[in-house]
């Protein structure tokens, strides 16, 4: 639920063609000073409104009282954002530093979908926690004891927007703003700086789509929610695309890769690079999406009508039977060009981009780093300022090893779980506990 929507205007986004991401921001301490006790519930009222009725709610924070709450962002199944300011006093001299900040409140305790999705944001945000489009983590508060550990409060930057706000604006009827080309030049390039890191650390995102992608209205952008992402059981080197196993159904239909649906077990870094691919193409597309799927059958039947029905190498790498079946059961297709699909005018840079994005075999797909130094990027483009990270070792991690053992949507209340869940919630605090 929204409490204020900020009105957030693309056309006053300046992009200075040789601007880089921002490298020198810094913040203040978190936490108490002398001067300040260190915790003490904390609450305000929410006014939720929908349609021609209003509601108010109170909303209950167990924060120290240095942060303020402001305004609620945004609430779901997950967990509950707020808007909030972080009042920090300098001891030496008592200059007072405010800063705007966003703090997510999670309760995942009893439920081993959500203990282990926090477990795996927290672990992800803090290995990439000094990556300029990753979303930081500030702090995170300490609970008192064990005991009294069930619910967590991550505190994060505080952006104005996400991609999706931009596009809806630029597909809106009432007038609609333009999305220029260097908007999408410099978002496409931030997406996948933030990609190529991810993926060199051997990390799946799994779930890239317009609003897991924040911005500020300087146009630096942040990808953020890591709770579905995993590390990847292979770390084979030598392969161009990295392979996992798992068993999830992931990302929003409209921005699934087509071996998720061909397969629904071997998945690889590629599925974030046509991810990627969907968003620049719905950018290109006055802000309609290129594949808006009703169902997993109309999905397929989008995609394979504008890529073309698929040669016989491609078909081969297709792993289910039955999913090779239905393949060979839709109708023969032609490849359709990109340029008739989209508006007239369009970069040609973007669209061969685009093309090399959304190749049907994943095997075939440009990764993160090929595409960054894609023509299209070139005003961006720095391989000396495009980090990568170590790869996760996940058999000597303990979560991650447990993470990759377990399918926790079959899950049962019986003893043995109830002792993993114990396990779950010791790690998690475990976590939660360790400086950042």
């Amino acid at each position: 639920m929204i409490q204020t929507v900020k009105v957030f205007n693309i056309k006053q986004f300046s992009i200075n063609k040789v601007r880089k991401p921002s490298r020198t921001q810094t913040f203040h301490k978190f936490g108490a000073t002398k001067e300040q006790p260190d915790q003490k519930p904390n609450s305000f009222i929410a006014k939720m409104s929908n349609q021609s009725t209003v509601k108010t709610k109170k909303i209950k924070f167990n924060i120290p009282p240095y942060y303020q709450l402001k305004e609620l962002i945004g609430e779901g199944a997950y967990g509950i954002v707020v808007s909030a300011v972080h009042n920090y006093l300098i001891p030496e001299t008592n200059e007072q530093i405010l800063t705007n900040v966003a703090i997510k409140k999670i309760l995942p305790m009893g439920k081993p979908l959500l203990l282990t999705r926090t477990l795996r944001e927290l672990k992800l945000l803090k290995l990439f926690n000094d990556h300029e489009n990753i979303i930081t983590v500030l702090d995170i508060v300490k609970p008192n004891t064990y005991e009294s550990f069930n619910e967590i409060y991550l505190v994060q930057e505080l952006m104005d927007t996400d991609l999706s706000k931009i596009i809806n604006s630029a597909r809106s009827s009432n007038n609609p703003v333009e999305i220029t080309n260097d908007h999408m030049q410099y978002f496409t390039y931030q997406i996948l700086r933030a990609l190529k890191a991810i993926h060199s650390a051997r990390v799946i995102h799994r779930d890239l789509k317009p609003s897991n992608i924040l911005l500020n209205s300087n146009c630096d952008l942040k990808i953020c929610d890591f709770g579905l992402s995993r590390c990847l059981l292979s770390s084979s080197s030598s392969k161009e695309s990295l392979v996992g196993f798992m068993t999830e159904y992931v990302a929003t239909r409209w921005y699934r890769a087509p071996e998720i649906m061909l397969s629904f077990q071997e998945y690889s870094t590629a599925m974030d690079i046509w991810s990627c691919g969907c968003i620049l193409g719905e950018m290109l597309n006055n802000g309609k999406p290129l594949f808006p799927g009703r169902d997993y059958h109309h999905q397929l039947w989008l995609i394979l009508d504008v890529l073309g029905t698929p040669s016989e190498e491609d078909y081969d790498t297709i792993k289910s039977t039955r999913a090779k079946s239905y393949v060979k059961s839709l109708p023969s297709t032609q490849r359709k060009n990109w340029a008739d699909l989209l508006p007239p005018g369009r970069d040609p840079l973007a669209i061969d981009l685009l093309e090399k994005l959304l190749t049907f075999n994943p095997y075939k797909r440009i990764s993160a780093k090929e595409a960054l130094k894609h023509p299209y990027l070139q005003l961006y483009h720095d391989p000396q300022d495009e980090p990568e990270y170590q790869p996760i070792d996940v058999l000597e991690d303990r979560f991650w090893k447990l993470d990759s053992d377990i399918n926790f949507q079959s899950w049962e209340e019986n003893e043995e779980n109830s002792e993993l869940m114990e396990l779950l919630k010791k790690l998690l605090y475990e976590e939660v506990v360790k400086p950042l």
